[in-house]
């Protein structure tokens, strides 16, 4: 069985492409490239390289994840006669997935990262941007509106063409405000490189493949983020803190019964209304109840917040393995008999 050695291509042309990278590139080792869409590899060719690129594969497969899988196979297949040198865009441990498969098939296979430089770095400066405050790397081939920090800098890559900048951007607009500026980061680091500034709504307004294009989201200020968790911890911190709400300092479990009562009732008139918007309003209401009750649980040592969050996390897990674990119940009648053995079991668990 051979060795895989792994190299990055860097983010762009030669000048971003490292020393120790090209003299490898250089030898005489069977050169695999997970695709010759990159500025680098033309002139590679032009210096005479010989090499096989997996473009074919992309082609013929729908799904991302079933192509990584195919090269990770066929990378495997190769390097069981001889020592091959498989190149990557950027660097090979920075959002490179089929590198991260590669290394999990280990110890079967010696893989051997040698580096490479991320666009990172270039993207960075080409947005005068400091990483110390905070950022998240994100796919925009996976993007879950549930994982933005609103209070971080946010980069998108793999932002290719216009149809997945409509995917991001249809995500990015359940957070953001329709007009909050955003850059297109072309090429970030090399003599092509080009940031577009734009409105969130008009991010998609692109034409052609950009292989070389991520995204650039700026962080919200704090009460920008009206749509975030962590805003209404951070206003229930300040209401219920030493310097906040005289009213809610004075308050108990017993003394805010009335008032969830009074939310909750509240609530069930707008159902039998069918008043949308103010079901909104109320179910907002009760979370306010909920987290009064949490905040005076913190302030008297009895419980947090984390606990009352982690108790809702375990029990939602336990008691949906017909979710989560594969278990059939697809009738409400399986369910429920499912749900009463798990709540049985959890009773005698808990005697």
């Amino acid at each position: 069985m051979g060795k895989i050695t792994v190299v990055g291509l860097g983010p762009g042309d030669m000048a971003q492409l490292p020393m120790g990278v090209y003299q490898l590139l250089k030898g005489t080792q069977p050169i695999f490239l997970r695709t010759k869409l990159h500025p680098v590899v033309e002139i590679l060719e032009q210096e005479g390289l010989e090499s096989e690129s997996f473009d074919a594969v992309y082609e013929a497969n729908a799904q991302f994840e079933g192509v990584y899988e195919k090269i990770v196979q066929q990378l495997i297949e190769a390097a069981k006669t001889q020592d091959i040198l498989y190149a990557v865009p950027g660097h090979p441990m920075v959002a490179e997935k089929s590198v991260q498969l590669l290394l999990e098939k280990e110890p079967a296979i010696e893989v051997e990262i040698k580096g490479g430089k991320s666009f990172l770095d270039d993207l960075f400066q080409a947005v005068r941007i400091d990483p110390v405050e905070g950022f998240q790397l994100l796919d925009a081939l996976d993007l879950n509106q549930d994982e933005l920090e609103l209070g971080q800098h946010i980069i998108v890559m793999q932002v290719f063409n216009e149809y997945i900048a409509s995917e991001v951007k249809l995500t990015l607009m359940e957070k953001y405000p329709d007009d909050h500026l955003v850059a297109l980061v072309h090429a970030a680091g090399s003599q092509a490189e080009k940031v577009e500034w734009v409105p969130l709504f008009e991010m998609d307004r692109m034409e052609g493949v950009h292989n070389l294009t991520s995204l650039y989201v700026p962080p919200l200020a704090q009460d920008e983020q009206t749509k975030s968790f962590q805003t209404l911890q951070y206003y229930m911190d300040a209401i219920t803190g030493e310097d906040g709400d005289v009213w809610i300092k004075e308050q108990t479990h017993e003394s805010l019964l009335p008032y969830l009562q009074e939310e909750t009732a509240e609530f069930i008139e707008a159902v039998e209304k069918e008043d949308n918007e103010n079901m909104v309003e109320e179910l907002g209401d009760i979370l306010m109840q909920v987290l009064y009750h949490t905040s005076f649980g913190e302030r008297s040592g009895y419980f947090s917040l984390e606990e009352v969050l982690e108790t809702v996390n375990k029990k939602l897990r336990r008691r949906h393995p017909h979710v989560f674990d594969g278990i059939k119940a697809e009738t409400v009648e399986e369910v429920d008999a499912l749900w009463q053995k798990i709540k049985a079991e959890e009773k005698r668990d808990s005697q």
